[in-house]
């Protein structure tokens, strides 16, 4: 799978994306992230990206020009099929993000990622060259940069083969089932006053599950 970023500010990726799992997908050919800089596409000498608002109002907006130009680059560089990509612009106007969100962008080998910053995006961007528009939560973050770390994570995890244990993505939080993850421990046994449940430590697998499945808690509870 391919990931194409698009953003002003490139170094911002460079720790998060060449750390534990991430990192991993990459040098094991399951994942492709490439960092895009805006500011390449411009033609001014201060490499200009946003101006003033119709209308005015505070604050600065980024301009229609450079995305355009950014995302035919991409779009020539990557011969991927129009069914098989996804274009998506982050602000805090768009669909909260969820786990399903996760999955269904999973299925596509391409995904461009569009970081807005400033006070939004030229409005031209959303309804002529990007396919959805997402925000990570009911948030006003200063730019898309975060969101795009943590849907690039969420999706990298549910590549086939990313993960050693499959069998974790099933069963944990936000899973299909409507259940969040349930309690988990490790060693030791008892730390200060504070005891593992015995239940845990019975080996009947049987009764521990239920006692999972007790302890787990509905989404909307």
């Amino acid at each position: 799978m391919k990931f194409n970023i698009i953003t002003i500010f490139p170094k911002i990726f460079d720790s998060y994306f060449s750390e534990s799992i991430i990192k991993r997908a990459q040098e094991g050919g399951y994942a492709t992230i490439k960092i895009n800089n805006l500011r390449d596409y411009t033609h001014d000498k201060h490499k200009t990206v946003d101006d003033t608002p119709y209308g005015g109002g505070a604050g600065m907006v980024m301009k229609v020009e450079p995305i355009f130009e950014a995302l035919q680059d991409i779009k020539e560089k990557n011969k991927f099929e129009e069914n098989k990509t996804r274009t998506i612009l982050f602000s805090a106007k768009g669909k909260r993000y969820t786990q399903r969100d996760a999955e269904r962008l999973s299925k596509y080998e391409h995904l461009v990622l569009l970081c807005g910053r400033y006070e939004g995006v030229d409005e031209r961007v959303i309804d002529n060259l990007c396919d959805e528009e997402i925000s990570i939560g009911d948030i006003v973050l200063t730019g898309g940069e975060i969101p795009a770390m943590a849907v690039v994570d969420s999706i990298v995890r549910l590549i086939p083969g990313v993960l050693g244990n499959s069998e974790s993505i099933k069963i944990e939080s936000h899973s299909e089932d409507g259940y969040l993850e349930f309690p988990q421990y490790t060693k030791p046994e008892e730390f200060l006053t504070w005891k593992v449940p015995e239940i845990l430590l019975s080996g009947d697998h049987k009764k521990i599950n239920q006692w999972r499945e007790d302890n787990s808690k509905r989404k909307n509870d």
